[in-house]
């Protein structure tokens, strides 16, 4: 499990490097229209990606947005594949739509031929849904995506099976806390969330686990205290590399 968060707020080099000094591996950041105020930019992405850190994509204009349909989804798809070109969102990674507000069963169809419409659009990326418990669950079941971000508002306390990102905290008041001077919310990540970074290059997280297992962590417990830090050193390079989060060694 990884600790990340998301923001509207654009990052710049010093809170990126502040983020991944506490320990944050990931952030989410909002791939819409680059004339938004909150848009995720080429510049941003290539700085968070040199702090170490790895982006997940989420496209919101506006919170109740998925009520359009399928239409609207297919329209919001185009949109955002553009701009994931333009930042350099690596193909394979996930573009997550998000239903931002608390949705009641008699509107689920609808936002279930949103995302439809948004798979449909985005044939090169994954594609994922970010909303409440009662949106992951409905949108899982009519097999409308593949990837799924659950918040815990409007959840009841109920937490899917299978979630890829969990939003566990937005704060006393709901607007989100202040970390670093900006605002986030917090999230957790279980693995194959679809996240990315600008790196020329990403090796496989299978080939880097199986490098590490087969090298680095070869009689692991015979090495020197100094061996044994430099191959933690090492093996961080590798999970960096391959989108996962570091591991401390305490000796």
């Amino acid at each position: 499990m990884a600790q990340g968060f998301d923001c509207a707020t654009p990052l710049t080099a010093a809170t990126a490097a502040a983020f991944k000094r506490d320990g944050y591996a990931f952030v989410c950041r909002y791939l819409v229209p680059l004339t938004s105020w909150k848009a995720l930019k080429k510049s941003e992405a290539d700085l968070i990606s040199a702090a170490g850190l790895q982006i997940v994509s989420v496209f919101e204009t506006t919170a109740n947005r998925a009520l359009g349909g399928r239409n609207a989804g297919r329209a919001d798809g185009q949109t955002a594949v553009q701009v994931a070109k333009q930042v350099g969102q690596p193909e394979g990674s996930t573009i997550y739509f998000a239903v931002d507000f608390d949705a009641q069963p008699s509107q689920m169809t609808t936002i279930i031929d949103y995302i439809r419409g948004a798979n449909e659009a985005t044939p090169a990326y994954d594609t994922g849904v970010y909303g409440s418990y009662a949106v992951v669950q409905a949108v899982r079941s009519a097999g409308a995506c593949s990837k799924f971000w659950q918040t815990y508002a409007w959840s009841r306390g109920q937490v899917a099976i299978g979630i890829h990102l969990y939003q566990y905290d937005n704060g006393p008041s709901g607007q989100g806390m202040l970390i670093n001077g900006i605002m986030v919310d917090l999230d957790e990540s279980y693995g194959e969330e679809g996240w990315w970074n600008t790196l020329a290059y990403m090796i496989k997280p299978e080939d880097a686990n199986e490098i590490i297992e087969r090298f680095l962590a070869h009689e692991f417990d015979k090495a020197s205290d100094a061996d044994k830090i430099r191959r933690n050193q090492l093996a961080n390079e590798l999970r960096k590399a391959s989108g996962q989060p570091e591991q401390i060694y305490n000796g």
